[in-house]
């Protein structure tokens, strides 16, 4: 059963809460479910397909999921996530996806038990559903439905009860979006949730509690127990920020937390080619922008081609939103045709058709080869060297060969970047290559693989694409890990204060 609904508001909240998550995305919206109760068990007729840890799971069958050792569990298993409580998580949801057996059913039921209930708060700047929402009007990005899903909702059963064509187990990025908005009502996770808010600075209290002016800081101070103001400003997190209004507003807060949690996504900051030219109104970094653009007949009868730099989704949206329109396109990457990283390789061709129907040009139609595609000619291993005011973008070859074409347009859609502006250096100090900004591939926040706590700062979590996790059906292992600390944690404590309590009466 759901819990019972309430809505979170920001008037007048409690000054210090056990948790903030930064992020109200699949992240953040799975992580709020497991807080507020719901527990995995093994299911009572249960069959995983692997042995092994079908095998270690009747060891401890009349405990939840968050009761066991994860790191045994996960030990030896293998999938498409560099952290393996994701990897174990995601098998017991989907058993056996990565080998095209979608519809095996996964061997965990959900119990709401409400006694392991942690209270928290969770901040985001739109609706539940972080960058889906915006993404509403995109034409192309498609997704497998049930991996988009949460724990506890089928993405399929929503679709039927609310008439979505479900038609090849596809979604639009609108029809997730909704999903993430009903599963946030049906699971009662709304008292949890802070629309429009804002956080613009995130640090520990004690940083600044000495020469600190701000009144919010003092009064808070002045009203804790005098032998528990050092507790909070040596353990607790500062979380300042604003939230906006419905006339515009912004309407100021200050709270103090226990534990705060990144679940910020990557959608935040587009990544730049860092080019000469690429501030000219010609270049864009924006999909959602040429698809509009294109909607609206703009590129109708052009003949200078598009280019578009870039080898991930959104560059192979783009690509076929172009073709799909008879939009000449010049396509650059600085991958290898056949590099094994490369997105095309890590999914099903039977569930994504139209993406490798893109690899396939990507491979056949390269600068030198006949001609399969006359309006498309892939550059691999290229690069972008400028972008000229007369329209014009010079590329550069692997042996260094220059080559300048006219475009009509540029799309520089090379991935995008958190935006970690709220933390100290934009916490940089966190990743795995310090002093570089964090990345989503290249330099992730730096993790404890099975608890998902922050290696440099304690009480500190990331999850999501912030820690490599860039599908959402791996995200959610994160939420499990997480969870599973928090747990651990409070028993342990529980404990000394019970034997402290013990020892004191004898």
């Amino acid at each position: 059963m759901p819990l019972a609904e309430e809505t979170a508001v920001l008037d007048d909240p409690p000054r210090t809460v056990p948790m903030v998550v930064i992020g109200n995305g699949p992240s953040g919206i799975c992580l709020s479910y497991m807080l507020s109760g719901y527990r995995p068990y093994l299911c009572s007729d249960a069959m995983h397909p692997n042995p092994i840890l079908q095998s270690k799971l009747e060891e401890a069958r009349h405990l939840s999921i968050p009761e066991q050792d994860l790191e045994y569990l996960s030990e030896g298993l293998e999938g498409r996530s560099s952290n393996p409580v994701a990897v174990l998580f995601d098998t017991l949801l989907h058993p056996n996806a990565d080998f095209g057996y979608d519809d095996y059913p996964s061997v965990l039921q959900w119990k709401l038990e409400s006694e392991h209930h942690i209270p928290h708060l969770v901040l985001g700047k739109g609706p539940p559903g972080g960058a889906w929402n915006d993404m509403e009007g995109s034409m192309l990005t498609l997704s497998l439905g049930d991996w988009m899903e949460l724990p506890g909702l089928k993405f399929k059963d929503w679709a039927l009860c609310n008439r979505r064509n479900s038609k090849n187990n596809r979604a639009t990025p609108a029809d997730v979006a909704s999903y993430y908005k009903h599963y946030i009502k049906s699971m009662g996770l709304k008292r949890n949730f802070i629309d429009n808010s804002y956080v613009t600075y995130v640090a520990k209290a004690y940083r600044e509690a000495e020469e600190s002016t701000d009144e919010e800081t003092k009064r808070i101070s002045s009203e804790q127990p005098q032998n528990e103001q050092n507790d909070v400003y040596l353990k607790n997190w500062e979380i300042q920020g604003y939230r906006r209004a419905a006339d515009g507003l912004r309407e100021p807060f200050c709270l103090f937390a226990e534990t705060v949690v990144l679940a910020t996504g990557t959608f935040d900051a587009p990544a730049r080619l860092e080019v000469n030219g690429e501030d000219l109104p010609y270049v864009s970094h924006s999909l959602s922008e040429f698809e509009a653009a294109v909607c609206k007949g703009k590129f109708r009868g052009t003949t200078d081609p598009v280019l578009i730099v870039g080898a991930g989704l959104t560059a192979a949206d783009a690509v076929l939103c172009a073709h799909n329109h008879k939009i000449p396109v010049i396509h650059v990457f600085r991958r290898r045709l056949h590099d094994p990283s490369l997105i095309f390789k890590q999914l099903p061709k039977k569930l994504y058709p139209e993406y490798h129907k893109v690899y396939h040009m990507m491979c056949t139609q390269s600068y030198g080869t006949p001609s399969l595609h006359p309006r498309y000619t892939s550059f691999p291993e290229h690069c972008v060297l400028t972008f000229n005011s007369d329209m014009k973008c010079v590329l550069q070859s692997p042996s260094g060969l220059k080559k300048v074409f006219k475009i009509s347009k540029a799309l520089v859609l090379i991935g995008s970047h958190p935006n970690l502006f709220f933390l100290k250096e934009q916490g940089r100090s966190l990743g795995h290559h310090p002093n570089q900004p964090i990345t989503c591939k290249g330099n992730p926040v730096e993790i404890n693989p099975y608890t998902y706590e922050v290696s440099k700062e304690p009480n500190l979590f990331a999850l999501g694409p912030l820690v490599g996790d860039n599908f959402i059906r791996f995200l959610k292992g994160g939420a499990l890990a997480i969870t599973r600390c928090l747990e651990m944690r409070l028993k342990n404590k529980n404990q000394q204060d019970e034997s402290a309590s013990n020892d004191g009466a004898g």
